[in-house]
C-alpha cells in the first residue's frame, strides 16, 4: 500500500492536540499494516497522549511539532478520554502504548502462525542497560510471531549528542526492522521520533515509555482493575512519588483548566 492509499481516520479535536478516534484493534491494524507494506521514505510514528502531555504541550513548540508530525496520535490516558466525553467530542477507548505494543505482537504472532510469513521485526530502543536485552527474550518466547532484531540502551544526554544520534540511526538500520519500540520517556521519546523519523530505517516506531521496563519485569504496571478504573496514573505516583510528585501536582492544577478552555469553545 503506498503512502497515498493509506487509510485515514476521523480525529478530534481536543485540549490542543488533533487525535485519533480509533479503537484497539484498528490501532492494532493500522500499525501492522505499516509494517507489512513496503518501506517509505520517513518513519511512520504513533504517539499517545496523555494528562502530562497535554499540559507540555500548551508551552512546547518543538513538542508540537513533533505531535503535527505522527502519522497517529492515539489517547493513553484515561483523563484524555473521559475529557472528551464531556466535551462531547468523544473518543472511543484508552488505546495506551503499554498495551499497544504487546497487542501488535499478538496480532503479529496469529497473523503469522501456520503462514509462510516473516516474523514481525522489531527493535527495542531504550531503558537502562541490559534491560532491553531481557524484555526481548520474554517477548520472543511469548510472541513466537515477533523478532526481536536490536536492542540499544542509549547514555544520558544522548539526544544532544549528533555521533550519538549518528550510532543510533546506523544500528536500527543494520537491524531492519519493521517497528522501532521507544522506551525513553516523555517528551524525549516524541521529540527525538519527530526529528529523526525523516532518516529512521523502520516502517514504523511506537513511543512506549517504559514498557520496555515492563516487559523486561524490572517495573510493574498497575492492576488490572486500577487500569479499568483509570487510576494507572495513582499507581505510578505511589511507586515513585519522588521523580513524578511535582509532575502530577502540575498537571493536576493545569489539565482542569485546559478542559474548561475547550468546554468555553463548545458552548
Amino acid at each position: 500500500m503506498t503512502e497515498l492509499q493509506q487509510p485515514t481516520s476521523p480525529r478530534v479535536r481536543l485540549l490542543g492536540m488533533d487525535v485519533d478516534a480509533l479503537d484497539m484493534p484498528a490501532a492494532v491494524e493500522r500499525v501492522w499494516q505499516w509494517c507489512r507494506a513496503e518501506a517509505n521514505s520517513a518513519c511512520r510514528y504513533v504517539v499517545t497522549p496523555n494528562v502530562d502531555h497535554a499540559v507540555m504541550l500548551q508551552t512546547s513548540g518543538a513538542l508540537r511539532t513533533a505531535y503535527a508530525g505522527a502519522a497517529l496520535v492515539l489517547a493513553d490516558g484515561a483523563p484524555v478520554v473521559w475529557a472528551s466525553r464531556l466535551l462531547r467530542r468523544p473518543l472511543p477507548e484508552r488505546v495506551a502504548g503499554s498495551d499497544l505494543a504487546p497487542a501488535i505482537f499478538e496480532h503479529a504472532t496469529q497473523s503469522t502462525r501456520g503462514a509462510d510469513a516473516p516474523p514481525l521485526r522489531v527493535f527495542l530502543l531504550g531503558a537502562a542497560p541490559g534491560v532491553a536485552d531481557r524484555a526481548a527474550a520474554r517477548i520472543t518466547a511469548r510472541w513466537p510471531g515477533v523478532e526481536v532484531v536490536g536492542t540499544l540502551s542509549p547514555p544520558l544526554g544522548f539526544e544532544r549528542d549528533s555521533v550519538e544520534n549518528e550510532r543510533i540511526l546506523a544500528a536500527v538500520a543494520a537491524a531492519a526492522p519493521d517497528l522501532v519500540l521507544l522506551g525513553l520517556g516523555a517528551p524525549k521519546q516524541e521529540l527525538w521520533i519527530g526529528e529523526h523519523a525523516p532518516r529512521l530505517r523502520a516502517k514504523a516506531a511506537l513511543g512506549i515509555g517504559a514498557t520496555i521496563a515492563f516487559r523486561a519485569g524490572e517495573k510493574r504496571r498497575a492492576p488490572r482493575w486500577m487500569q479499568r478504573l483509570g487510576l494507572e496514573w495513582f499507581h505510578r505516583l505511589a511507586t515513585e512519588p519522588r521523580r513524578l510528585a511535582a509532575r502530577y501536582a502540575r498537571d493536576a492544577w493545569i489539565f482542569p483548566r485546559l478542559v474548561w478552555r475547550d468546554w468555553r469553545t463548545t458552548l
